[in-house]
């Protein structure tokens, strides 16, 4: 089977998923703000390459909320910001979303859009904890490869060539995400 690619951050939804999800959380649960410190101490040491594991110790605040619900809610509030280029009507091929933010956030707003496969960093919605890698660059294709390994793939779609270079190379065409517009892209396939 053919599938188009989408990318989810600044592609499908305008902002880091993520980051806009960790702020919603603790605007709307302020009991949690005595994590702050230990927050922004994870979002550093991630930054400075100190593994991935760091990434998800920013949302240990879901072991104090119900996650499923707080999710449900942030895609509520926010499902309005979706560019319109990806609603199914307007895709018109199957679909596979390929995103570095959780699975636990990505995956019910891609089913609400009737998206066929979605993969993503795998962590817990208990504890925010990634199981495994971060699914990001190069592990993204291995992720592809290892979930979808006889399918084929018609177009590939990010807002951002470099980081995505590598699922760009799985595509027979490539497009630049820019607010809601995609853009012929060609890129080097070595």
């Amino acid at each position: 089977m053919e599938y188009d690619i989408y990318d989810f951050d600044k592609t499908v939804y305008p902002y880091d998923s993520e980051t806009v999800f960790l702020f919603y959380s603790m605007l709307t649960h302020p009991l949690l703000w005595f994590l702050i410190p230990y927050q922004i101490a994870c979002i550093t040491l991630y930054a400075l390459g100190a593994g991935d594991k760091f990434k998800g110790k920013c949302f240990v605040f879901l072991r104090f909320t119900d996650g499923k619900k707080l999710v449900e809610k942030f895609w509520e509030k926010n499902i309005g910001r979706i560019y319109p280029v990806f609603e199914k009507e307007k895709r018109g091929f199957p679909t596979l979303v390929c995103s570095a933010s959780p699975e636990y956030l990505v995956k019910p707003l891609c089913e609400k859009f009737g998206v066929e496969k979605v993969i993503a960093t795998r962590a817990d919605i208990r504890d925010g904890v990634i199981i495994g890698k971060n699914c990001i660059r190069q592990e993204k294709v291995r992720r592809i490869k290892e979930e979808m390994p006889d399918a084929a793939f018609r177009r590939v779609i990010s807002d951002d060539p470099e980081n995505d270079i590598h699922i760009f190379r799985l595509g027979k065409e490539c497009y630049t995400a820019h607010k809601g517009v995609f853009t012929k892209t060609e890129i080097n396939k070595k």
